[in-house]
């Protein structure tokens, strides 16, 4: 994926402005989240390469990139997205036929369909929702914008879709487990269990909430997902805050095999055990996850430089239209799903613009065992190995509950677990 770095570092600052911003809304935390910059950041550009006045200020502080180059960043950025296996990127532009758009606006916008809006609602929505579905395999099926209908109405939608598919390297083993404590007490969970011999990928960040555990699972398109556990109590927008600093290499991070034996991090166990193979061993348990969730952007304005470009008592796009235009609607619509075999991930953002005004049996060898369980709410990040680049984050408050298996016995999968192990060491 070719990108500037100076483009990856403002789209993974927004992400972390955004993941702190969750702290002041406990109920959507509570709920669970998940969503992604890299979705937003595509349209703020265009909006503030056609935007003037405040509404451009605050557009290019929220991009962190001056406005005269965030039509080429976003472009850039757009192709790099959909050059990475495993990944979708597409953005549209829909208008009303009686909206005059400009010529050097319009061919600094990335390619992308170019459609028509209408002015019905109903037919319009219904048209967008469509291009949602198709754009992200029916992860997301409604176009996540508000059309208001009239002369007066929405005029003009831009929207992005990014859908991400990988597959784990090493597919992990369910087993049904009933955590005994925390918020999840008495609940039977769909674990996920795997054993490796890399402890490395375990490793321990401190930040301004305390320390924060991370864990690497590596997937086979170039994408991987790091899961985030913090201190019981942290505000989960300082541990995903912390973790996009730790994953991005802002901020340093101990790996667990030169941490201490003991309890070196949160969930985090490290100790000396007799085991049937030699070598270090990594044993990870966490819970598979499906988390969904809405975001009105004009809810945290100020966040993504939206303050001024809402006032529909005036234009704020003279490079977009001739006709004077506000922000009437911006919204994220979004999905991740982690489990045994991958992950994936999905959202849709759309701005909408209208007029303004097992025990083995012999034990030989002693070895170094580190452990890290998930057994309580975390965080994850989806990120692009090669630039570090932030796709998705999100944070799980309620996992998947578990099922039976009707394929494979608990037995046989132990079984199986052990004879991959026996393998690998």
């Amino acid at each position: 994926m070719s990108m500037r770095n100076s483009t990856v570092r403002a789209v993974n600052r927004l992400t972390a402005r955004w993941a702190a911003a969750h702290d002041g809304d406990a109920g959507a935390i509570d709920a669970g989240t998940v969503f992604t910059a890299a979705g937003v950041w595509p349209l703020l550009a265009p909006l503030a390469d056609g935007a003037a006045g405040p509404a451009r200020a605050e557009l290019a502080q929220a991009l962190g990139l001056p406005a005269d180059r965030a039509a080429e960043a976003a472009r850039e950025l757009l192709a790099g997205l959909d050059g990475v296996r495993g990944l979708r990127a597409a953005t549209g532009l829909w208008t009303r036929a009686d909206l005059p758009l400009e010529a050097a606006w319009l061919e600094r916008l990335a390619p992308g369909g170019h459609g028509a809006l209408s002015g019905s609602a109903e037919a319009d929505h219904q048209a967008l929702d469509a291009w949602a579905g198709r754009r992200t395999d029916g992860l997301v099926r409604r176009m996540p914008v508000t059309l208001a209908e009239g002369p007066d109405g929405t005029k003009l939608v831009l929207a992005s879709a990014l859908t991400l598919r990988t597959k784990w390297l090493r597919p992990f083993t369910e087993r049904p487990r009933t955590v005994s404590e925390g918020p999840w007490a008495g609940r039977p969970l769909q674990m996920l269990h795997r054993s490796t011999a890399l402890p490395e990928r375990a490793s321990v960040a401190q930040g301004p909430t305390g320390a924060v555990t991370l864990l690497e699972v590596v997937g086979d398109t170039g994408v991987d997902v790091h899961l985030l556990l913090g201190e019981p109590g942290a505000a989960p927008g300082g541990v995903l805050a912390t973790g996009v600093e730790a994953v991005t290499r802002a901020r340093p991070v101990t790996p667990a095999s030169v941490l201490p034996e003991g309890r070196p991090g949160p969930g985090l166990t490290i100790a000396a055990v007799l085991a049937l193979t030699p070598g270090p061993r990594l044993v990870v348990e966490t819970p598979a996850f499906e988390v969904r969730a809405e975001h009105d952007l004009l809810a945290r304005a100020g966040l993504f430089g939206l303050e001024a470009a809402r006032d529909d008592g005036r234009g704020h796009f003279p490079g977009v239209s001739s006709e004077p235009l506000a922000v009437g609607s911006a919204r994220q619509s979004a999905v991740a799903r982690f489990g045994a075999e991958g992950f994936e991930a999905a959202a849709v953002t759309a701005v909408g613009m209208a007029v303004g005004c097992g025990v083995p049996s012999r034990l030989r060898y002693r070895v170094r065992h580190t452990e890290v369980r998930f057994d309580r709410p975390f965080g994850f990040l989806a990120v692009h190995r090669a630039s570090r680049l932030v796709l998705a984050a999100g944070w799980v408050s309620d996992p998947l509950p578990y099922a039976e298996l009707p394929e494979k016995t608990l037995e046989e999968k132990l079984r199986e677990e052990e004879e991959a192990w026996a393998e690998e060491g």
